[in-house]
């Protein structure tokens, strides 16, 4: 019988977040885990068979990081969709790696709009639809417009394409928000 593996699940994931938050995707394999670990690669495949498996659960890892970052602590603040968009954006600049890895290695895909309708999205959609004075379905075609525009900011930040300027991209946002939403009420905002 093979000896039980020391290193708990949860440990190997915590290092292997770690080794992706510093030095990106590209550095996460089983070996690298391992010596961050400080095993052998043996308890690594143990748990993980595969370094696909590995970066399956590495990427729910992250995404519930990402959900709890970006999400609001008071669902009641005066304007709870811009700090989120603002939550989006830092996170981006913040943990550029994380980001990376989540919006930018098509995880997601090319379904965008499934993405809108997934179930974890509601509780945006409620709050964007009581902010804002429309229907939950415009709350979802709203929260489209405005997540391209989030995401563009946040891409050029995790790519060190521009620099965080908060006051920019406050503007930025509460612009496209009031735009969208004037746009649907037929012009007032």
């Amino acid at each position: 019988m093979a000896p039980r593996p020391r290193q708990s699940r949860e440990q190997l994931l915590d290092a292997a977040f770690c080794i992706l938050r510093t030095d990106g995707e590209e550095a996460v394999s089983i070996r690298a885990v391992a010596a961050a670990a400080g095993c052998s690669t043996q308890p690594v495949m143990s748990h993980f068979p595969t370094a696909a498996a590995l970066k399956e659960a590495l990427y729910e890892m992250a995404d519930a990081f990402h959900s709890r970052y970006i999400m609001p602590e008071n669902p009641q603040d005066d304007n709870p969709m811009l700090g989120i968009g603002l939550r989006y954006i830092c996170f981006a600049s913040e943990e550029p790696h994380l980001f990376r890895f989540l919006f930018q290695t098509n995880r997601l895909g090319t379904n965008f709009p499934a993405l809108t309708r997934s179930d974890q999205l509601a509780p945006l959609y409620q709050i964007l639809s009581r902010e804002a004075g429309i229907t939950e379905t415009q709350a979802v075609e709203a929260f489209s417009a405005i997540y391209y525009v989030t995401h563009g900011i946040a891409s050029l930040l995790a790519n060190n394409a521009m620099l965080y300027d908060e006051a920019y991209c406050t503007g930025m946002l509460s612009a496209v928000f009031f735009g969208v939403i004037g746009a649907m009420k037929g012009g007032a905002a």
